[in-house]
């Protein structure tokens, strides 16, 4: 069984002419006019396809006629709307900070791509609000900045009255005077009347476009980075969720910010995306260098033999003058390759080399063997020759007519056609001819580039005819395999396994060549592959169903996979409605890619460089490419020499922190900084950020909000009064507690709130110093402890006491305990986390254990996601990534407590390992005014499940089985995930007030592998034990 080669190639075709203007389709590099396709269907003809200053000429706009029609035809047959032209209306968006994913391409090759990218990415609308105060080479602005020149988020968004709760009053949300601007221009409305706030008619931009003609794009030089350009688009089909697509026009034209096309290496349209696509400023998912690379048969399979340890088949190649990747190197398994000095004069090594291939071992049982060229030139008329392996005769003078026609970097192949696998069929003996399976596999690059399967497709058909793209019904493998005589549930489970193995070892055997390559060689700074098509042939081998790589192919799989979706499109449901489409993890990249384009050489002030937990925030920065400068109050921080500008500046005493926002922005007018955004990931300094940004202008929550979180009587007595509507109200998730200033107050609170409660430090952070009370007297005792041992910053820094020591009561819930992380932009959820927390060691509430993606109910994770969404919102908290606990009682979700900033620990490191988010990036996105660039439906690539060390109880094995060089040595070999979060001298501190000092995690395909996995580690490494009972602390998690 064997696959032929992309773009509908002909079997057996007789030896042709390689001039490349005789190649067909536009996307292959061939000019002409399109194929007469005939699209049945009754959509408007009479569309704006003109692109305004880039007129195309007759043979152009046919190709852009024709595939409109096909992306109409495409969108009737999976049961969606036809296009809509709103080009008379152009979008104006906001250049440069919104996320635009273009495709040049064919519809049909890319829709599930642009389908998936119109969920993940809808776009929105943005008003075009006045000129940013804070522009690059421009210092940052005085406090005398005029109101109706502020930005939205300038604004004095509340105005806050004290709560009822506290003092009599009620706490209350107002809008902002208007700006007094004489109009509002919003995107295709032109300029009206409407003053900010105010409600407009919703015009979605749509981030994921689709571009049917080169003449869409152009090309401008970037400043300051010589030799790259911008990819600009004017216009495009945009998509959005629900399958929805307009025609549009912008003005001005959108900065993309991912492109991908589909290339050709020749001239006319192909040669045009070439060119488009050939050194970027922004991310590219294809270029013509790559393609040829990839294109080179005889170069891939080499590749994958060698380097990911593939099944290939058995290959004799003869090559003329071999590209500097083919030179030297080991052999690889049963692939021979015979270089030739010139192309006349090599009949009596032809003969031998084929002969003794044809004879040896290599080929097993196969009878024939297929004869076809490798090159890229040859792209879209490949010829190939099928010969019974005995025809030695025949293979020679086919190899000898061939080798006439190389061209320097070209090679023959003589390979084996892998015979069908033999399956047994249940019953009685398979009916009909002998069947054979081809295997198409999409796999995507992830984060930290690592290689995931997608989707699996498969092709059945004839064993004694060559399968290829498009010329059969694409099936799951399931059905393909049962189609065959193979039904098996384990054994269907195990081929799956094997063509996972081999397909992600094939696109890490890629990206490791990738990596390799200089800028020159792969086309651009910013080119890479990201997805790959795999095709294989299912055969057996040593007894055992094994996946043999034929060829590497990019759109053709990706546009079977589409087709097996389009068989459940809307309004249809079935198996596949709830799978995550072939698509996702490409489109999870690109925004990835993006967020990172969008941020690369962003300018942000730091307030608080935290301590030893918070290092990776440096690492992070210098990968992303962020410019950050630093406000710390310790002037030998490890911090103050990795960044842009130190500004020694003592923040810790909060009380001043208005006072202390004045003079921070004074002196960061007086040193001249071009400040794109400022953020705090430091619990101590939030309400100091929101305080500067204020002064500076810069986007943030309110302080107000922000102080509101940061107390946490504050918040749950605020809460209780927003009863609705809308509702649910905030008030149902809010727990009665009483403010502790005095003896007197304690007193006070046993009356008020029911016992056993919880007394915690008002701006306390860790979980230090809280205790669980069960009567007046553990409270008197408890609220004398914390008044004597933790008295200011100096008796433990970073939990808060820079704002004092004062103490709250809250009644305890019963309930499980879990972490819900988000991201907000303008009210609105991007994203959100839920995790999962074991017991705690009463009667304090030191973490213990932890695990993600949530194990609750799809209902119940819901609950707390809206829960911690409406407490946000109830306190005014807009813009930001924040981190909220909570607790799920039978009565529903019950708040803890908000920290108005992104989740500490191991959160941030767990999400972007699980789901390939980074709330860091995403938290410096919201501050510079840009919408984080994330997936609508984010999907786990797994689960983790976590452990808490604690010096107190792993003391002994923190210095043996389990030190910081052996569980560092466990992570870098992928058996646990470790974090460290604090040094050995910040770990001495008195049990009673400790943090834990690192997490020891397990990953697994599900939670019960995870759970098993890690009890297993810890008992293993000794932190199991009587006195810290890990089994109990993952009881949660069964």
């Amino acid at each position: 069984m064997f696959s032929l080669d992309p773009l509908g190639l002909e079997w057996d075709c007789p030896l042709g002419s390689k001039d490349l203007e005789e190649e067909e389709g536009p996307w292959g590099g061939g000019s002409g006019l399109p194929p007469p396709g005939y699209f049945p269907g009754s959509w408007r003809q009479d569309v704006g396809l003109d692109c305004k200053g880039s007129p195309e000429g007759a043979e152009a706009r046919a190709w852009t006629v024709y595939y409109y029609s096909l992306l109409q035809s495409c969108l009737q047959q999976a049961g969606l709307p036809e296009t809509q032209d709103r080009s008379q209306a152009p979008r104006t968006g906001c250049p440069g900070m919104e996320v635009t994913l273009c495709i040049l391409g064919s519809p049909s090759t890319f829709l599930s791509v642009l389908l998936e990218g119109g969920v993940q990415s809808p776009g929105e609308c943005a008003p075009k609000f006045p000129r940013p105060l804070i522009q690059k080479r421009q210092p940052c602005p005085g406090p005398t900045t005029s109101q109706n020149t502020r930005q939205p988020w300038q604004l004095p968004a509340f105005h806050w009255t004290s709560c009822h709760a506290l003092s009599g009053g009620g706490l209350r949300k107002q809008l902002p005077l208007t700006t007094q601007r004489p109009g509002l221009e919003v995107e295709g409305m032109g300029t009206g009347s409407l003053s900010w706030p105010a409600t407009l008619p919703r015009l979605p931009t749509g981030n994921m476009l689709l571009c049917l003609s080169p003449a869409w794009l152009m090309k401008v030089p970037a400043p300051g980075q010589p030799g790259e350009a911008a990819l600009l688009v004017s216009k495009a089909v945009s998509f959005h969720p629900g399958g929805l697509t307009f025609l549009d026009d912008f003005v001005p034209p959108r900065r993309v910010t991912y492109f991908l096309a589909g290339l050709g290496l020749g001239p006319g349209r192909g040669w045009e995306a070439t060119e488009l696509a050939r050194d970027l400023t922004c991310p590219t998912g294809a270029s013509a260098e790559l393609a040829r690379l990839l294109e080179d048969r005889l170069l891939t399979r080499r590749l994958l033999a060698r380097q990911g340890g593939v099944a290939v088949p058995a290959t004799l190649a003869f090559t003329y003058k071999p590209p500097a990747l083919l030179q030297g190197g080991d052999a690889s398994p049963g692939l021979r390759l015979v270089e030739l000095s010139g192309k006349e004069g090599q009949e009596t090594l032809v003969k031998d080399e084929v002969g003794a291939f044809l004879h040896s071992e290599a080929l097993g049982d196969a009878l024939q063997v297929a004869i076809k060229v490798s090159s890229w030139r040859w792209r879209g008329r490949q010829v190939l020759r099928l010969h019974p392996r005995a025809e030695v005769g025949t293979v020679v003078d086919t190899v000898l007519a061939w080798l006439e026609k190389l061209e320097e970097e070209e090679s023959v192949l003589v390979e084996a056609v892998c015979p069908p696998a033999q399956l047994p069929f249940p019953g009685s003996p398979q009916p009909g001819p002998e069947l054979a399976v081809r295997i198409c596999a999409v796999v995507c690059r992830t984060q930290g580039d690592r290689p995931l399967l997608s989707k699996v497709v498969c092709a059945v058909g004839r064993g004694d005819h060559p399968l290829r793209h498009q010329s059969s019904l694409p099936r799951t493998l399931e059905v393909a395999l049962a189609q065959c005589g193979l039904g098996e549930a384990t054994q269907v489970a195990v081929v799956r396994r094997s063509v996972k193995a081999a397909a992600e070892a094939a696109l890490a055997a890629v990206l490791a060549l990738e990596a390799g390559l200089s800028v020159e060689q792969r086309g651009g700074r910013q080119a890479y592959t990201d997805f790959l098509g795999v095709d294989f042939a299912l055969t057996v081998a040593g007894g055992v169903l094994t996946p043999v790589a034929l060829e590497l192919n990019r759109g053709l799989c990706l546009e079977a996979c589409g087709a097996l979706e389009g068989l459940w499109a809307a309004p249809r449901s079935g198996p596949m409605a709830e799978e995550a489409a072939a698509a996702a993890p490409l489109v999870e990249t690109m925004l990835r890619r993006s967020a990172r384009c969008l941020m690369e050489g962003k300018q942000l002030l730091v307030v608080g460089g935290g301590g030893f937990s918070k290092k990776f925030v440096w690492e992070a920065a210098r990968d992303y490419g962020l410019k950050l400068h630093l406000v710390e109050s310790d002037p030998n921080h490890f911090a103050s020499q990795l960044v842009q500008t130190f500004i020694h500046f003592d923040v810790t005493e909060h009380r001043r922190d208005e006072e202390n926002a004045r003079l921070l922005a004074e002196l960061v007018r007086a040193r001249g900084l071009q400040l794109d955004g400022c953020f705090s990931y430091w619990d101590d300094c939030l309400v100091l950020t929101a305080l500067l940004c204020q002064e500076l202008g810069l986007p943030c929550s309110p302080p107000a909000a922000m102080r509101l979180a940061k107390q946490k009587s504050h918040t749950q007595l605020h809460l209780l009064c927003r009863q609705g509507p809308p509702w649910p109200a905030p008030s149902l998730h809010a727990v009665p507690c009483c403010p502790l200033q005095s003896e007197a107050d304690v007193e006070r609170a046993v009356h008020l709130v029911p016992l056993p409660g919880v007394m915690k430090l008002e701006f306390g952070a860790g979980a230090v110093g809280v205790r669980l009370v069960e009567d007046a007297p553990q409270c008197h005792e408890h609220f004398s402890r914390i008044a004597r041992d933790l008295q200011g910053e100096a008796d433990h820094p970073g939990i808060g006491l820079g704002w004092g020591n004062a103490m709250l009561l809250m009644e305890f819930i019963e309930g499980t305990e879990h972490d819900v992380d988000l991201v907000l932009f303008g009210g609105r959820l991007l994203a959100a986390f839920v995790s999962d927390n074991g017991p705690t060691r009463l009667p304090g509430f030191t973490e213990t254990a932890a695990c993600m993606p949530t194990g609750l109910a799809p209902e119940q994770e819901a609950q707390l996601v809206q829960a911690a969404f409406r407490c946000c919102l109830g306190c005014g908290l807009l813009d930001g990534v924040f981190n909220v606990e909570l607790k799920l009682t039978r009565a529903g979700p019950r708040l803890i407590e908000i920290n108005p900033r992104m989740g500490g620990f191991y959160l941030r490191d767990w999400i972007l390992e699980l789901y390939g988010v980074d709330l860091l990036l995403a938290a410096a996105m919201v501050a510079c005014g840009l919408q984080p660039a994330l997936p609508t439906h984010p999907r786990a690539r797994g689960h983790l499940v976590g452990v808490m060390c604690l010096v107190s109880q792993h003391l002994q094995v923190l210095n043996s089985t389990a030190s910081q060089e052996a569980l560092q040595a466990l992570h870098d070999r992928g058996l646990l995930r470790f974090n460290l979060f604090m040094s050995s001298e910040e770990a001495l501190v008195p049990s009673e007030y400790e943090e834990p000092y690192c997490s020891v995690a397990c990953t697994g395909s599900s939670l019960a592998e995870a759970r098993l996995r890690l009890l297993g580690l810890c008992q293993g490494l000794g932190i199991d034990g009587p006195h810290y009972p890990v089994a109990h602390f993952l009881s949660h998690f069964k």
